[in-house]
This record gives C-alpha cells, sequence and structure tokens, in this order.
C-alpha cells in the first residue's frame, strides 16, 4: 500500500515538473518568440555562427584582390580621353577595365581606352583556356561575330589587352568582347605588339600608372578589305599612345604598327651603342601619331604640357 502511494506521488510530481517546463517555455516564447528559445536551447548555433564570423574576413580579402585598392589616379579623367571627331560614327561603350569608342560602319573600335595601375598589373585572374570571344550585345547589327574570324587568315587582335584585365573576372571576361577587338596579323599579335604591350604593363609598375589610348588605321589607299559575313574592316595599321605622370612630370610616347606578318629588320644600334629592341623602330611621337590618325589625344592636359609631352618621343626615357 505505501508502495503504490509512493508512485502515485512521483506521478504528480512529474506532471507538476512537466507543467512548470511547459508553463515556462510558454511564456519564453510569447515575450521572445520561437527562433530565440530555440537559440537558447541550441547554443551549438552560436559557435557555428562564431566560426562564420571568423571565415568572413578572409572571402572579404579574396574579393579584395579581384578589386584592387583605390587611389587617387592622376591620369582617369574623362577629359584626357581622344576628343570625338565628327567624321566618324560614334558609341562609347563603358568597361569595367577600359572605355571603347566603338564604329558601327567599319564593325571595330575607333579607339579604346584605359588607364593601367600598378594594381591592376597583379595576375589575379587566369586567361580562359577555351575560346572565350564573344559578340557585344549593346551595339546594333550587323556586328562582328566569331564565325567572321574563322577561315579569314586574320587573328583576333586585343586591343586592350587581356593581361591588362587579369585584377577582376569582369574586366577579363569584358576584354573578350569583340567590340575590344580588331583582324589582326597572326605575328604582330604575338610579336612586336605583344612586346608593346608587356612594356606598358612594365611602366605601369615603375610610374604607378599609365594611360592607353590604342586603335585601328585605315589609310585612304587601303587594299585590306573585310573579312566575314559582317563585312568586318582589316585594319592598315594599329596605333598605341602612353601617358606617364612621376612627380608632377608628365611624358609620353607613340608607336604605329602596320598590319602584316613580316617580320621588323635589324634594329640596328642607340646612340649610346645598346642594341635597339625592334618594337623601338614603331616609336613615334604623339603628334606624329594625332597627324596620321586625325585623333587628339590628351586634350585636358594643359597647353604647354600637352605640346611639350606630344612633341618628343624618346623611348630610353623610359
Amino acid at each position: 500500500m505505501a508502495r503504490k502511494k509512493s508512485t502515485k506521488q512521483s506521478r504528480t510530481a512529474l506532471f507538476v515538473r512537466l507543467g512548470v517546463i511547459l508553463f515556462v517555455l510558454g511564456v519564453c516564447v510569447y515575450n521572445y518568440g520561437w527562433s530565440a528559445v530555440l537559440q537558447m536551447l541550441n547554443p551549438a548555433d552560436d559557435a557555428k555562427a562564431e566560426k562564420v564570423e571568423q571565415v568572413e574576413p578572409a572571402s572579404e580579402a579574396k574579393k579584395s584582390l579581384s578589386q584592387p585598392t583605390t587611389r587617387k589616379s592622376a591620369l582617369s579623367s574623362d577629359d584626357l580621353l581622344p576628343a570625338s571627331r565628327e567624321d566618324l560614327p560614334e558609341q562609347i561603350l563603358r568597361r569595367k577595365g577600359y572605355t571603347v569608342s566603338y564604329n558601327k560602319q567599319t564593325r571595330n573600335p575607333n579607339w579604346v581606352a584605359w588607364t593601367l595601375t600598378e594594381e591592376h598589373t597583379a595576375e589575379v585572374v587566369e586567361r580562359p583556356k577555351t575560346s572565350p570571344f564573344h559578340e557585344d550585345d549593346e551595339v546594333p547589327d550587323p556586328k562582328a561575330n566569331r564565325s567572321d574570324y574563322k577561315g579569314s587568315g586574320w587573328s583576333r587582335g586585343h586591343m586592350c589587352p587581356a593581361g591588362d584585365c587579369r585584377w577582376d573576372e569582369d574586366a577579363m571576361y569584358q576584354s573578350f568582347l569583340l567590340t575590344n577587338i580588331c583582324p589582326q596579323a597572326g605575328k604582330l599579335n604575338t610579336g612586336v605588339w605583344n612586346q608593346i604591350e608587356k612594356s606598358c604593363r612594365a611602366w605601369a609598375i615603375k610610374y604607378g600608372e599609365v594611360m592607353i589610348v590604342t586603335g585601328p588605321i585605315y589609310y585612304k589607299k587601303s587594299n585590306a578589305g573585310t573579312i566575314g559575313a559582317n563585312k568586318v574592316k582589316v585594319p592598315d595599321a594599329f596605333f598605341k599612345v602612353v601617358l606617364a605622370v612621376k612627380d608632377g612630370q608628365y611624358q609620353g610616347i607613340g608607336f604605329i604598327c602596320r598590319n602584316e606578318d613580316k617580320n621588323a629588320a635589324d634594329a640596328g644600334v642607340a646612340n649610346n651603342g645598346r642594341k635597339r629592341s625592334k618594337k623601338e623602330l614603331y616609336v613615334h611621337s604623339i603628334d606624329e601619331v594625332e597627324r596620321i590618325t586625325g585623333y587628339d589625344f590628351f586634350p585636358g592636359l594643359d597647353d604647354k604640357v600637352e605640346t611639350s609631352v606630344e612633341a618628343l618621343a624618346d623611348y630610353e626615357k623610359w
């Protein structure tokens, strides 16, 4: 009889405790909500959250590699972009790594301009291994597509090189838009033109930043013709002009390369006895490039500075 009474008391106590727990739980849910109650009942989630918070700074650090630290630039003003020519069709396209003046008649850029900083020479992003060239949906038809180049005998030559866009995935992707591409002789693309591009990256490191403008040249008596169903015009030559500033002092240099596979002749010897590189054969003053192309480069510079910078081209000073 005593045992039955004890069992009955134990059950009663258990129900009382259960009732108290349910009452307290109900009060907590009413005041704080289920999510807060569940978090109190499962502290392991707090530890997991702390672990996630510890990982975030690392992901932010990775993100900062693809988006280099922004610093004040002396060469990124729109005033330094080439002045528009009234005799040429022009559609301005703003990309992450460059700006394009697109010509719907030639299906090529008139020019491509960008500021290459020392930070942007960082090789964070790999160049795609498969053919990444693609049409630009922002320009009207007819426009260049990949099939225009197939079997044409011309390579797809970057104006703003992929090598200048390895600091960011979007910049790299956009460098393969066909509005940044021209039909270019294969040996020029992989030869002297590539050497000049590498020199520009070296100068960006040396001076902190350089501004570059490049594009195709069509001579009046051109016989180069077009390629593909969309009639993409083949340039006769290419120009590149480069502007640098160090300690407030500007300097400039220009290049013009014929769009052909012929190798450059012996570059000979410079005044100081140093053997000149082949790319030095293509050096011109910016004034000379302006005369041949009809563009006004870096119009935002002070007139005296512009006159001085554009009149000379001394490769050895670079």
